[in-house]
């Protein structure tokens, strides 16, 4: 299976490279179509934008066209060519269409219709499909970059602090434990206490709730740094 030819749907609309060969890889979001032609919407993640995928049955067989459902994971080979609909400068007409993972349309949650939050929290390992997250974690990586990139202009430092510490910091460490020891059945001192040294870290730890002591040695030594955790409160 060669995956060094592959390109990506950001690339494609970027470039416009009609009466190019290209090779794309992605899941299907939808198809539709008839007897004469099916029409395949693929996204890859490397832009929110789906994009147009045109098969003709007399190139592509009913067997693997059957099996192009909502969710499964292509590896499609065609000609891009300029689109005669709406809604795209450009599509790809295939000449080979690989299914690399299959979708049961009957399980696969994530149909072509609306879904609840609630819906999409009970199937967190694939609601990054849907334009919803698609956005927002999008979003979210834009804005972390540009403030990481101020703090880069500026000289600053980003400083990696513990998740697990045995430091109470500002209070109310001791929330989230953290142990490898059975606390149904704990070992015990002779005085009777919990005998931490057994533990992995051979000591009481917690989830940190600040990482302001280790930023406070960090400053000692390298002047301008900053930090954004992850803390636990």
């Amino acid at each position: 299976m060669a995956f060094n030819k592959r390109v990506k749907i950001k690339t494609i609309l970027d470039t416009h490279p009609i009466g190019t060969e290209v090779t794309l890889m992605g899941w299907v979001r939808t198809k539709r179509g008839n007897k004469n032609v099916s029409f395949i919407a693929l996204n890859d993640g490397s832009i929110i934008t789906n994009y147009q995928v045109v098969a003709d049955p007399n190139l592509i067989s009913e067997e693997i066209l059957k099996k192009c459902t909502t969710g499964a994971c292509l590896k499609v080979t065609g000609n891009v060519v300029e689109s005669q609909g709406a809604g795209q400068s450009s599509e790809l007409n295939a000449t080979a269409i690989e299914v690399l993972g299959e979708a049961d349309p009957e399980k696969y949650p994530l149909q072509p219709k609306k879904h609840s939050m609630e819906f999409l929290r009970e199937n967190a390992h694939l609601r990054m499909r849907t334009n919803t997250f698609s956005a927002v974690f999008r979003v979210r990586h834009a804005l972390a970059f540009a403030v990481h990139k101020y703090f880069n202009d500026k000289g600053f430092f980003y400083i990696h602090t513990p998740i697990i510490t045995a430091s109470d910091a500002e209070g109310a460490g001791e929330t989230f434990k953290v142990t490898t020891l059975d606390l149904k059945n704990p070992p015990r001192t002779t005085e009777g206490a919990i005998d931490y040294k057994q533990d992995f870290f051979e000591r009481e730890t917690n989830l940190t709730v600040s990482g302001q002591l280790e930023g406070e040695l960090a400053a000692m030594a390298l002047a301008d740094i900053y930090t954004f955790g992850p803390t636990f409160r």
